[in-house]
């Protein structure tokens, strides 16, 4: 078929990349301007233009699709370059721009979605993060027919993921982007015979994966070890937690539920929320508002992530 893609980080690339080897006309490409990154915050291509490039696939990278809006002149040559490849279906992988209508119904099939969620759970931005964050069993993905709503359109292809007790988001993104690339040309596929079967989400179990903000990345101690816990495997790798110990910032990519810690202030208490209830050898536990927190892997500002037992040799700690 000939198609259009858009979208723009690695979890979209492998999308397009299924889609390039099932022999399909990539007719255009969108992606997202080159952002700074980096130390050097030197402008970087996205994943997907790195593959458009290296594969010679046409390319554009619009700052919005948004005629009336702010970068109408970007939007415009979009529209022109659209209707110049005349694609007949176009597919959409975490592109980060609002798609408005007139590029919704630009190809005769419309746009196809890749949704890192089995709707109507997680709507949104950031279903990954929020599917590990509030510990559930079950991710998925879900390939939608595009319309004017957040993650609202029709389903057309379903298949559950289970969510690993040891799940970080680099984790599950990884095999969410595989199993996505894999639907997505079994998508094609059915949409090129006209056999796809679009089912409309249901009204219940609506819930909404808002974006994810660097503030919620500071841990309060305050709250149960097990919600910790979830948030610091959400947040890896971006934004990553952190905590102040010893009087110092550190990062967290890594901690375990102490079992059988009860809450602070109670019978069998864990001790007041952060208190440092173990300091020695490999073992680094805190007291949270319910249970406790041991710290696996951390790092300090400037260094790289390492095990508690070498960041205690090089900063050791007073037990509160």
């Amino acid at each position: 078929m000939k198609l259009a893609f858009a979208g723009t980080p690695e979890f979209a690339r492998v999308a397009l990349q299924a889609l390039h080897a099932a022999g399909h006309h990539i007719v255009l490409v969108l992606t997202q301007p080159d952002r700074p990154a980096g130390r050097g915050m030197k402008l970087q291509a996205s994943a997907v233009k790195q593959f458009a490039s290296a594969h010679g696939l046409p390319l554009a990278q619009p700052r919005s699709l948004r005629l009336d809006g702010k970068f109408a002149d970007d939007a415009g040559a979009a529209r022109e370059a659209l209707g110049r490849a005349a694609p007949e279906l176009m597919v959409v992988a975490a592109y980060g721009l609002i798609l408005p209508a007139w590029v919704l119904t630009l190809p005769p099939l419309g746009c196809l979605n890749i949704h890192g969620s089995l709707l109507p759970r997680w709507r949104g931005a950031a279903p990954i993060h929020r599917a590990i964050e509030a510990g559930d069993a079950t991710s998925g993905i879900t390939i939608m027919q595009m319309d004017a709503g957040l993650d609202t359109g029709d389903m057309l292809l379903a298949e559950p993921m289970a969510i690993q007790p040891d799940d970080t988001t680099a984790t599950l993104h990884d095999r969410l982007a595989e199993q996505g690339a894999r639907l997505i040309v079994q998508a094609v596929a059915l949409a090129e015979r006209g056999n796809l079967q679009a089912l409309a989400q249901p009204e219940t179990g609506v819930s909404y994966a808002r974006k994810i903000d660097k503030s919620e990345g500071v841990l309060d101690l305050s709250a149960p070890a097990e919600h910790l816990e979830r948030r610091i495997r959400a947040f890896d790798p971006f934004p990553g937690c952190t905590l102040t110990l010893g009087g110092q910032t550190l990062k967290v990519w890594r901690a375990a539920v102490v079992p059988g810690a009860g809450s602070a202030g109670s019978a069998g208490s864990a001790g007041s929320a952060g208190q440092v209830l173990e300091a020695a050898g490999d073992r680094l536990v805190l007291a949270c508002g319910y249970g406790a927190l041991q710290l696996l892997d951390v790092q300090v500002p400037g260094g790289r992530r390492i095990g508690v037992r070498e960041f205690l040799q090089g900063h050791p700690l007073a037990m509160d």
